[in-house]
């Protein structure tokens, strides 16, 4: 029932974040705290499915697939916030972001591409598929850090 309760409260807030991701962001600062919120949370669902891929954590086939159906769905929400002019002072993301906005852009829909991938391939429960999937994920997450955020 906990499980239920937890998976139901963070589609509610997914819900309501992708609503406001397609709206227009008043502010820069409100593009800024929406991405990081965002990323935040997709930080923090693939460290518990990389606990389990290093060995960390036992492997939870479910606790796994639903980590990873998770942080598909949330990393395709943050693109606009990103995009906003300006939400790259004041934040970690380089201005390079913005300036090359179709690289960045193809940068985002690979890992997304990853990211799904990732996630269908939970599904099957096969753990050496999911090792080799993550890798492929975390790859192009880390392609995307190295290019456009500094730390």
């Amino acid at each position: 029932m906990k499980k239920r309760m937890s998976c139901v409260l963070v589609l509610a807030v997914v819900g309501l974040l992708a609503g406001a991701a397609f709206a227009q962001f008043a502010k820069t600062e409100d593009a800024i705290k929406y991405r990081q919120s965002v990323m935040f949370l997709v930080g923090q669902h693939f460290g518990r499915m990389g606990a389990m891929v290093k060995g960390e954590q036992p492997y939870n086939k479910e606790a796994f697939e639903k980590n990873a159906i998770l942080v598909e769905s949330l990393y395709r929400l943050p693109l606009e916030a990103f995009m906003t002019p300006g939400s790259d002072k004041g934040s970690h993301m380089k201005a390079d972001a913005l300036a090359q906005k179709d690289k960045f852009t193809q940068m985002h829909t690979t890992a997304a591409t990853e990211l799904a991938k990732l996630a269908a391939v939970a599904k099957s429960g096969d753990l050496n598929a999911i090792k080799t999937q993550f890798g492929e994920a975390g790859a192009s997450c880390k392609a995307c850090h190295d290019a456009y955020h500094s730390k």
